[in-house]
């Protein structure tokens, strides 16, 4: 069943490659979505695909930077279907 996963992840989350890494990983799992910078310092994601694939979306984000993240919200919710590809956003 596909749904929606909606992140935000603060810490030292920008100026470190996060969104770029956060795309190749989607790309790699076919998710759709988008990730971007927040004005506070947080890097927002909104991802979807089957559930099983975003949490092993999720899990390669936690590999990747557990070290720099000091809080992630997680929010399920059911998909909206309105994504075709995944993209890096600029505010």
């Amino acid at each position: 069943m596909k749904k929606q996963l909606h992140l935000y992840y603060s810490g030292k989350v920008q100026g470190i490659g996060f969104r770029y890494t956060v795309l190749d990983i989607a790309l790699g799992l076919k998710v759709c979505g988008w990730v971007k910078n927040l004005n506070d310092g947080r890097v927002e994601v909104l991802a979807e695909s089957e559930e099983d694939t975003l949490s092993v979306f999720l899990e390669q984000i936690n590999q990747h930077f557990s070290r720099y993240t000091k809080e992630v919200n997680v929010q399920w919710e059911p998909a909206s279907g309105e994504f075709s590809d995944f993209q890096v956003q600029y505010s």
